[in-house]
C-alpha cells in the first residue's frame, strides 16, 4: 500500500536522525543563557540578585508571548526556502550577534555606568529572546510534515538525545571543567568569554544538520490535507485551544515536564546540593573545601548513563501503544524514584560523613552507603524522567494532526507555540522560584560552589531538588490520564486525512470531504451510486 493510501508520510532515516539537532542546537542556548543568565547578571555585572533571577522570568515570559505571534508568522509562510528553514536560518543569527554583544562585550562597560550595564543586559537579552523564538518554534512546529508514521514519531526523543549531547551536553560537561581554578574560575567573565564562542560554533554546526534534515520536507506538498487555507485570526486561537481538548491536556504535561527539568537542573540547585552541601573544611586561603568538582560531573554522568536504556524503552513502548502510555509509565518511574531521593534528602545531615554526599576527595575514592542509594534513586529517577522531558514535542505533531482532522485548518506553527507559550511560562518560574526560596533562608547572592553552606539551605534543596517536580510530575500524570490521543486513535486519524486529501486534490470542495469522511466507517462504506 502507498504511503498516501495508507495515510502515512514517512521519513527518511537521515531526516528523522538530523532534524531533531535543531532542538539540540537551541539546547546550547537554554544552558548558555537561562542556565546562567542569573549568574552572569549577578556576579559578572553586579546587579542585584532579585533583578538578574526576576528578570530572567519576565524575559521568559515575553519569549512565551512572543511564540502564537511567530507561530502565526510561520504558517503564513511558504516560500522558494520553504516554511520552516528560513525561521532556522534567522533565529540562529540572532542568537549568536545578541550572546557576543551581551556576553562579551556588556561587561566592558564601567561598573561606574551601571545603569547603563541594566539597561544593556534587558535589551540584549530581549533581542536574544526573538531569536530564540524563531528558531525554537519549529522545533515543534515542522513535526507533522516530518513524519506522521505512529512506529517513526516515537524516534524523535532518541535523535533529539544525541542532539541533546552534541549541544546541551557539550556545554553542561564543559562548563564546570572550564570553571576550574586552572582555567577561567568560578563562572567570572573571562569563563563567559570562553563558553560563548565555543556554543554558537556547536549551534551553528546542529543548526545545519538541522536545515539539512528538513530540507526535502519543507514542501507545501506536506502541508495538511489541501484546499484553501484561510489564515487564522488571532481572535481564533482562543477558540482553537478551547475545542483541542487534546492539546489542553498535552500544555500542562509538556509544562509540568518541562517545569520539573527546568528547577532540577538549575545550577544554583545543583551548587547548593553538590558544593554547600558537602563542605567538609576550609581552605588556607579562606575557602570552602567542598564535594562539588568531584560531583557535578559524575552524576551528571549517571544521569546519561541511567537515561541511555530509558530512551530505548520510551520508544519501544511509544512505538506499541502509542506515547501517551510511554510518558505515563516513565513519569510514573520517575515520581517513585524521587520518593527515594527526597528520603535520601531528609536524612541528610550536616558535616556527618556518613549521611553525606561523597564519591571522591583529595584523598581519593571515598564513596559511602548514602552516596550508593542517592545514586541508585538519582540515577533511575532521573533516567526515566529526562527520557521523557522532550517526549511531547512529537505529541504535539498529534494534535496539529487532529486538528486539521477536526478543522481542515493546517496551522502547525500556531499548535506548537501555542503549546511552546504554556511550556515557556510554566519553566520561566524556575529563576524566581529559586530565587524568592533563598530569600526566605536569607541569601542575597546566588550561590555557586565556593559558597559556604547556611542554615535552611537544605530545606530549600529538598523542596526545589525534590518536591517541585514530584508535584510537576503530579500534574503531568493527572493531564494525561484523559488525552485521547491514544497509538490507535491516531491511526484512524491519519488514514481519515489522507482520504479527504486525495479527495480534495481530485477536485472535491474542502468542506463537503470534511463531511463525507469522518469515522472509519465513512472510509469503508461503499459509496452510492
Amino acid at each position: 500500500m502507498s504511503q498516501e493510501k495508507s495515510g502515512l508520510n514517512r521519513a527518511k532515516f537521515y531526516q528523522l536522525a538530523l532534524f531533531p539537532m535543531n532542538n539540540g542546537a537551541t539546547n546550547v542556548y537554554f544552558v548558555l543563557i537561562l542556565s546562567y543568565i542569573a549568574t552572569f547578571g549577578n556576579k559578572v555585572l553586579g546587579l542585584a540578585m532579585v533583578f538578574a533571577s526576576f528578570m530572567v522570568t519576565g524575559m521568559r515570559v515575553f519569549d512565551a508571548i512572543t511564540d502564537p505571534i511567530i507561530g502565526a508568522l510561520m504558517d503564513k509562510t511558504d516560500g522558494k526556502f520553504g516554511k520552516f528553514r528560513p525561521f532556522m536560518v534567522i533565529g540562529n543569527v540572532v542568537m549568536a550577534i545578541a550572546v557576543i554583544l551581551l556576553y562579551m562585550l556588556t561587561p566592558l562597560v564601567p561598573a561606574d555606568m551601571m545603569w547603563l550595564r541594566y539597561v544593556l543586559f534587558v535589551a540584549l537579552y530581549a533581542v536574544w529572546v526573538l531569536g530564540y523564538t524563531f528558531q525554537t518554534s519549529v522545533t515543534r512546529s515542522a513535526q507533522p510534515v516530518l513524519t506522521n508514521d505512529p512506529k517513526q514519531r516515537p524516534l524523535f526523543t532518541v535523535f533529539n538525545t544525541i542532539g541533546s549531547l552534541a549541544g546541551m551536553g557539550v556545554m553542561q560537561f564543559l562548563g564546570p571543567i572550564i570553571a576550574g581554578d586552572k582555567i577561567a574560575g568560578d563562572y567570572n567573565a573571562t569563563w563567559f568569554n570562553i563558553m560563548t564562542p565555543i556554543g554558537i560554533v556547536v549551534s551553528v554546526l546542529l543548526t545545519v544538520l538541522a536545515i539539512i534534515g528538513i530540507w526535502e520536507k519543507d514542501n507545501s506538498k506536506y502541508f495538511g490535507i489541501g484546499g484553501k487555507q484561510e489564515p487564522v485570526k488571532i481572535s481564533e486561537y482562543v477558540q482553537i485551544v478551547r475545542h483541542n481538548k487534546p492539546l489542553q491536556r498535552l500544555m500542562v504535561a509538556g509544562g509540568g515536564c518541562k517545569l520539573a527539568l527546568s528547577i532540577a537542573t538549575n545550577l544554583t540547585v545543583l551548587c547548593m546540593l553538590y558544593g554547600c552541601m558537602t563542605q567538609f573544611g576550609i581552605a588556607a586561603d579562606g575557602t570552602s573545601m567542598n564535594n562539588y568538582d568531584f560531583l557535578y560531573l559524575p552524576m551528571m554522568v549517571v544521569g546519561y548513563v541511567f537515561a541511555a536504556p530509558f530512551f530505548l524503552l520510551t520508544v519501544r513502548t511509544s512505538q506499541k501503544h502509542g506515547q501517551k502510555r510511554s510518558l505515563m509509565t516513565y513519569v510514573t518511574v520517575a515520581l517513585i524514584c524521587y520518593v527515594g531521593v527526597l528520603a535520601m534528602l531528609l536524612l541528610w545531615k550536616p558535616g556527618d560523613p556518613a549521611f553525606s554526599l561523597s564519591l571522591y576527595n583529595e584523598n581519593g575514592l571515598a564513596i559511602n552507603l548514602y552516596t550508593i542509594l542517592f545514586v541508585l534513586f538519582f540515577g533511575v529517577g532521573y533516567g526515566a524522567y529526562y527520557a521523557t522531558a522532550d517526549m511531547p514535542i512529537p505529541m504535539v505533531a498529534d494534535c496539529a494532526d487532529y486538528e486539521t482532522y477536526r478543522s481542515g485548518k493546517f496551522i502547525p506553527g500556531i499548535m506548537g507555540t501555542l503549546f511552546s507559550l504554556v511550556d515557556k511560562l510554566v519553566s520561566s518560574l524556575s529563576a524566581t522560584v529559586v530565587s524568592v526560596a533563598l530569600l526566605f533562608i536569607g541569601v542575597n547572592d546566588l550561590p555557586t560552589k565556593t559558597t559556604l553552606y547556611v542554615d535552611g539551605m537544605n530545606w530549600v534543596v529538598i523542596a526545589l531538588f525534590c518536591v517541585v517536580p514530584m508535584v510537576a510530575w503530579a500534574l503531568t500524570l493527572l493531564a494525561m490520564k484523559g488525552y485521547s490521543l491514544t497509538g490507535e486513535r491516531m491511526k484512524e486519524i491519519q488514514k481519515i486525512n489522507a482520504v479527504r486529501k486525495e479527495a480534495i486534490a481530485g477536485g472535491m470542495p474542502m468542506e463537503e470531504a470534511m463531511q463525507k469522511w469522518q469515522t472509519l466507517d465513512d472510509i469503508e462504506q461503499p459509496t452510492e451510486e
